[in-house]
């Protein structure tokens, strides 16, 4: 079976992401809905079930997506993206003023987000919830869909080639509503 990872569609980009609960934007619905379209379009897919992250903006993916599928959707907190703590929600131009030079890319390995995750926590979670994920859907007679974030993808890519995932680089970057297919 085939497991379809999709990045949500394009949200605010003037606030910092992470645990944020921002909606799609009107470019964001576009990319979605021309996405679900063209899956729609293609027999090959074979989609039995959505599941997604559950916060908003992979949740509004998910709705649009299924607005063309209409099968089950199970929200799955563990593939959040990064939990960025204080940061998450707040505006760039305020990120940047309260906590100067703090970027994914600027942490440490165990060195957390403030209130939030650190890198190897965040890869843990990761890793932990795609074994157990692949382990419940492997047997499916049918494809489905894993709507999430790109550094969620990131990390299982990484996973998947054999890579070694840090947070210093990103090997493996996805676009908004990209579609990535892993066998299972």
């Amino acid at each position: 079976m085939t497991c379809y990872l999709i990045r949500h569609g394009k949200d605010d980009e003037t606030v910092r992401g992470g645990w944020c609960d921002a909606h799609l934007s009107d470019e964001g619905i576009t990319q979605v809905k021309a996405l679900a379209k063209s899956l729609a379009e293609d027999s090959q897919f074979h989609i039995g079930c959505i599941f997604a992250s559950d916060l908003v903006r992979t949740k509004e993916t998910a709705e649009i997506l299924n607005s063309m599928f209409h099968v089950p959707v199970g929200f799955c907190p563990q593939f959040r993206e990064v939990n960025n703590g204080l940061l998450a929600g707040m505006k760039n131009d305020v990120a940047k003023e309260k906590y100067p030079g703090l970027y994914w890319s600027t942490l440490e390995w165990e060195e957390h987000y403030p209130d939030g995750e650190s890198p190897n926590e965040f890869y843990e979670r990761i890793s932990s919830a795609w074994n157990e994920f692949k382990d419940a859907v492997k047997k499916m007679p049918y494809n489905v869909i894993l709507v999430t974030h790109g550094g969620v993808m990131n990390v299982i890519q990484c996973l998947e080639h054999g890579v070694m995932y840090s947070n210093k680089l990103n090997p493996h970057p996805v676009g908004y509503a990209e579609l990535i297919a892993i066998e299972i």
